[in-house]
């Protein structure tokens, strides 16, 4: 595929995405986690602006000398921006002027692709499709976490279809002692954080072929499990109280059943599907519940090929860390994923809104161990 082609398929689908939405639901932030989604295609858009654009493209405008602000994220190396919680605060920029903005940085995109960019440029484009890709699945979940927050609790899309995870009856699969190899290898892009492959050596362990459903986790719910300390960490515990946590992020009892926020609004639970928006905290506790562990990502990545994953992210019980030999890209790139190696925890596979081809094996996301608002679920080992 050409260039200004997959350029073009990357930006259409994040505004296909964002098709469905009312302007006022463009502006909501309800949390510091989520941001608005026109934060989301104005920053997107930005990206493109600031690291091909601005650098590389001759005579280029800049559209607004303010967005470098507005719509910078958290790169230190390219300056001063809004704080994250003020994101919500932006009434201006309007929606239809981020628009134009990205109509703008895309007419100058498809005009600068039309001759061959270097190898060097290619690389920062690469990463700008990704970069997206990355932002359309937090699209998704933004949008969810705003409309399933809004009293009405109204349906994004009626349309929406969520693939059915794939569940087989089967035993643990058992995985050999030995040495394994861990990491990307081989032509095509990967973010730095999957680099170095290199070995590591596990011990023998099993790992469950599905993920754990709703009707399991109701058990652990209805046996009391948030109420029993012995099964969180002492951290998690303190979130329990806390927040008054009694149930995964979406579930509300009404007229004493179970029922849940999708993309259709509100509708009862299905017990045979994967419980869903779990925090580490919760998959940890129930992983303890019942006399299992989470499988490390080493585990993960060693038993893959053996079992099919993508409905959910699935919480590890690895800290997010350096592969060996791991460096960071000098300048603004170089703060993409390093930085956070820290208090957090790896989540491996994909979910049912990350973005088509954007998934691999060797993926590493990771997020704080209490957040609840992507799409995680449970896989157990022992």
């Amino acid at each position: 595929m050409e260039l200004r082609d997959r350029y073009l398929q990357v930006r259409k689908r994040t505004e296909m995405i964002c098709e469905p939405l009312q302007t006022e639901d463009y502006v909501v932030q309800p949390v510091v986690d989520v941001s608005p989604p026109k934060w989301h295609i104005g920053h997107t858009t930005w990206f493109f602006e600031t690291f091909i654009l601005k650098p590389y493209f001759m005579g280029y405008q800049e559209y607004d000398p303010d967005y470098n602000f507005v719509f910078n994220s958290y790169y230190e190396t390219v300056g001063t921006r809004v704080v994250r919680t003020d994101r919500g605060n932006l009434s201006r920029p309007t929606v239809a002027e981020i628009r134009r903005y990205r109509e703008h940085v895309d007419k100058a995109m498809y005009n600068y692709l039309c001759e061959e960019p270097s190898a060097e440029i290619k690389e920062l484009l690469e990463l700008g499709f990704n970069h997206e890709e990355q932002h359309q699945e937090l699209l998704y979940t933004d949008i969810k976490y705003i409309l399933g927050h809004n009293p009405l609790m109204p349906a994004y899309d009626k349309s929406y279809v969520s693939p059915k995870a794939e569940m087989v009856e089967s035993d643990f699969i058992k995985m050999p002692e030995g040495i394994y190899e861990i990491g990307f290898e081989g032509k095509g892009f990967c973010f730095d954080n999957e680099l170095n492959r290199h070995k590591v050596y596990l011990n023998a362990f099993e790992i469950s072929p599905n993920l754990v459903t709703n009707e399991e986790y109701l058990d652990f719910i209805n046996s009391g499990g948030y109420h029993d300390f012995r099964h969180w960490h002492a951290e998690g515990w303190d979130w329990v109280k806390t927040n008054k946590i009694e149930c995964p992020l979406y579930w509300h009892v009404v007229n004493d059943e179970w029922y849940h926020y999708t993309f259709h609004g509100l509708g009862p639970i299905k017990p045979e599907e994967p419980v869903c928006h779990i925090s580490y905290f919760e998959a940890y506790a129930y992983a303890s519940w019942r006399g299992l562990r989470l499988p490390t990502e080493f585990e993960w990545e060693a038993s893959t090929n053996k079992f099919t994953w993508g409905k959910s992210w699935e919480w590890t019980e690895s800290s997010y860390l350096p592969y060996p030999g791991f460096a960071k890209a000098p300048g603004a790139i170089g703060e993409y994923n390093g930085k956070f190696m820290v208090n957090q925890k790896v989540l491996r596979g994909a979910s049912e809104v990350t973005s088509p081809n954007h998934s691999r094996i060797t993926y590493r996301n990771f997020f704080q161990t209490n957040l609840r608002w992507q799409f995680t679920g449970i896989r157990l080992a022992k």
